[in-house]
């Protein structure tokens, strides 16, 4: 039996996958690493930890792993996008990785916007000026941190820079790229407008390949240490959207994934350029000539998480969604917003922040649980309105990652979002979605959609109830008010937090 690695390098674990022939997880490891928040809108990692846990878990792996080292053909990664990992001339780390759920960078925004122009802007990139995106927090270090600018020779995204030091190789792939604000998207290639307009030398942007494309080989040093040999290939991967994707065979017109972790994305396949007007992300695929679409909802599964750190720390997430399903649709006139750390689609918004609306002394912890679940769901549902807006058909939605997990949460989405949602068998996200990009360039298929239909099988399906989807129609309507009416309040405390 043959077999690939994938490895999705997420924002608070990396997560890696052994993957057989018939697309069956038989080995999965997963190591954490921490944040790094010395201030409020600051969020940093230590890319040295990201290597160290890849390396740890693929260590762990082949230790496990009965077969030939030799048999593990392959290896693909996924990763956090948007990330900033500046390197110098010699590729050595200058300074910790700028993350994409960072807002530090609202300045720097408007830099690019009065230096390239909005919509200029969106014609060579597909999408807006955002805080999360790489370029702006390119100009960050420029602006504040000059010495350690000047000392940069070129720059990577997380899951790039874990693949060079994987392999010595410096590449990035086009959906990763994508979401820089220095790509042209259609053209697939680094935009020498941009970087003049901004003071950036274009050679300062790493080499452009193909998400399935071979990058290189193992370096002997980390197959000594992981056990794998050295000449398994290395593919380039893709952004963890991409993969994502890819592991929920959003392959062809029509395939809209949903997709709960610590963010949430709604996701659809794009077979041609379409013009969003930035109020959506558009980002190259990992399937070569494609695009997809995007929403996101920056704190997701990170909602429920504070939820859960704060208020029930000794618990686990099992015991407190236990009781969500007995709680009635809109928990008992109950409301929250999931802006904790700032909001993304539909509203861009760095100082926004939640809100609990309609508390009053009847409400339990487990109305507060559902409340939470109800307005992260809300928020992904603003996505598939612009979806359906702007004329896409979306009756079937893919559910992976944490929302995936839970039934009353699954029956919740079909509710909300009015249309069927699919659970898969196996359903391991960006890191299947990294697998196949390995297993496609190894040659096993001919294409990605080949991979997926042996990869992937469906589990379970949940019909929206007529009832409860006209009850949330009535509800979203009052969710969505709750921003124009906060965010003024919120820009105005701004001025007392940390």
């Amino acid at each position: 039996m043959k077999y690939v690695i994938g490895v999705d390098l997420g924002t608070s674990a990396v997560k890696i996958l052994l993957v057989n022939q018939h697309g069956d997880v038989t080995e999965e490891v997963s190591k954490t690493y921490p944040l790094i928040q010395e201030k409020s809108g600051y969020s940093e990692q230590d890319p040295k930890d990201w290597v160290e846990q890849t390396i740890a878990g693929l260590s762990v792996l082949l230790k496990n792993f009965n077969g030939n080292p030799k048999d593990i053909e392959g290896i693909s990664f996924s990763g956090q996008m948007h990330g900033l990992v500046l390197l110098d001339e010699n590729y050595e780390v200058l300074r910790n990785a700028i993350l994409w759920n960072d807002t530090r960078t609202t300045e720097e925004c408007y830099e690019i916007y009065s230096k390239v122009g909005r919509q200029r802007l969106l014609k060579i990139t597909n999408n807006p000026a955002l805080e999360g995106f790489t370029l702006p927090k390119i100009l960050w270090v420029k602006n504040n941190e000059p010495e350690i600018f000047n000392r940069a020779k070129t720059f990577l995204l997380p899951k790039d820079y874990v693949r060079y030091k994987l392999t010595g190789k410096i590449h990035m792939e086009y959906s990763d790229a994508a979401g820089t604000l220095l790509l042209n998207v259609t053209e697939k290639k680094w935009s020498d407008e941009i970087c003049n307009l901004v003071g950036i030398d274009v050679a300062f942007c790493p080499p452009l390949v193909e998400s399935c494309d071979e990058v290189g080989s193992i370096t002997s040093d980390v197959a000594r240490i992981t056990g794998l040999s050295s000449i398994t290939s290395v593919f380039a991967g893709g952004a963890d959207n991409a993969c994502g994707a890819i592991g929920a065979g959003i392959l062809e017109e029509g395939k809209t994934l949903v997709s709960i972790g610590t963010s949430g994305v709604v996701l659809t396949f794009e077979e041609r350029e379409k013009d969003y007007q930035g109020r959506i992300h558009y980002f190259n695929h990992g399937e070569p000539n494609a695009f997809y679409s995007m929403g996101v909802t920056l704190a997701a599964g990170h909602s429920l998480k504070w939820f859960k750190n704060t208020f029930a720390k000794d618990e686990n997430l099992i015991h407190i969604l236990a009781n969500v399903e007995d709680i009635q649709v809109g928990s008992n006139g109950l409301l929250f917003t999931p802006y904790i750390v700032g909001e993304r689609t539909p509203h861009a918004d760095a100082t926004i922040r939640s809100s609990f609306i309609g508390i009053d002394s009847s409400h339990q912890r487990e109305h507060f649980v559902r409340a939470i679940l109800e307005g992260i769901t809300f928020s992904l549902n603003e996505s598939v309105e612009i979806f359906r807006e702007n004329g896409k058909q979306i009756n079937e939605i893919i559910s992976i990652g944490g929302g995936a997990k839970n039934e009353a949460w699954l029956q919740m989405q079909a509710d909300i979002f009015n249309a069927k949602v699919v659970k898969l068998k196996s359903e391991q996200g960006p890191g299947m979605g990294a697998a196949m990009l390995a297993a496609y360039g190894c040659g096993w298929f001919n294409s990605l959609q080949d991979c997926a239909h042996e990869f992937l099988k469906e589990d379970k399906i949940y019909y929206p109830d007529k009832v409860n989807a006209e009850k949330y129609k009535d509800f979203f309507n009052l969710y969505k008010m709750i921003y124009s009416s906060t965010a003024f309040l919120n820009k105005e405390l701004m001025q007392y937090r940390g």
